[in-house]
């Protein structure tokens, strides 16, 4: 019989001062697109599957399967899928942390992860699986996942973890910024909103408002409004279509809530769109006759 037994030395390390605020797994579809976005939390990005661009400071960077995405907070970004091979990404929202590396300064850093994928995968998955099923004290569970997802990455990459100011939004509100981005086209009221959160819904329209500038169903206009934006610039689908894609409860107030935001129609706002875009074409055919 053989017996081999493994001192384990006192650690003088604490846990990261670290939150996660928000785990989600997010797949492109031809009516599905980011708008340009930025979060007072850095965020992890994680390509499972598909090819496509990152966009931020006016540079667009390929991203492929088994890339990893560090976005710093406060920087505006987007994502874009490739059209044969959409995107899907796990991202994970992290507060009280930011990320530099000496080889790489600026506030967004890449990395492949494809031959540890079986690693970073599981821990990712896990942390899925435990927001899907929220089974008892699940959110200690995911906490202690981040944590170790973190560490692991430390031991192959040279990036070094930053303390952020506390000084930022609250988890609750980022929260709820994320959930509408995830389901803006569903039926969404300030009931739903609370239920989801946890929340009381006169706090949190309080709250929401005190902190972002807007009540929470401004915000969620606000962001059916961007997505429609790049559906009438993109498409020639109809607009009644267009008003439902981006969650409407009708072509009267799409229109409505529309005008009020850009001073335009729909139909306005995409003849402009189109016009400018023919100004354009001829311009370049100018030249080059």
């Amino acid at each position: 019989m053989s017996n081999e037994i493994y001192d384990i030395p006192q650690s003088r390390l604490s846990h990261l001062p670290v939150q996660l605020l928000y785990v989600t797994k997010s797949k492109y579809d031809k009516d599905w697109h980011s708008t340009n976005h930025t979060h007072h939390f850095t965020e992890l990005l994680y390509i499972t599957k598909g090819k496509g661009a990152f966009i931020f400071s006016k540079e667009e960077i390929p991203v492929k399967e088994h890339d990893l995405i560090i976005i710093n907070p406060n920087v505006e970004h987007t994502e874009k899928s490739g059209a044969d091979h959409p995107l899907e990404y796990i991202a994970l929202g992290i507060q009280g942390l930011a990320f530099s590396s000496p080889d790489n300064p600026g506030q967004v850093t890449f990395y492949n992860y494809k031959n540890e994928q079986e690693v970073y995968l599981f821990y990712l998955q896990q942390m899925v699986e435990e927001v899907e099923n929220q089974k008892e004290d699940y959110e200690l569970i995911i906490q202690d996942i981040l944590e170790i997802l973190l560490l692991k990455m430390m031991r192959k990459k040279a990036f070094n973890l930053e303390k952020t100011s506390t000084q930022k939004i609250s988890k609750d509100i980022a929260f709820i910024k994320n959930y509408i981005k995830q389901n803006f086209r569903e039926n969404i009221n300030l009931d739903t909103l609370a239920e989801a959160s946890h929340i009381n819904k006169y706090y949190l329209a309080h709250s929401f408002k005190k902190l972002v500038g807007v009540s929470p169903i401004e915000y969620l206009i606000q962001t059916r409004i961007r997505e429609s934006k790049i559906l009438l610039e993109t498409t020639d689908y109809p607009i009644s279509n267009i008003s439902t894609i981006t969650g409407f409860s009708s072509q009267s107030f799409f229109a409505q809530s529309f005008k009020r935001e850009t001073n335009l129609s729909p139909s306005r706002y995409r003849n402009a769109k189109n016009s400018n875009k023919n100004k354009t074409k001829n311009q370049k055919a100018t030249k080059e006759t």
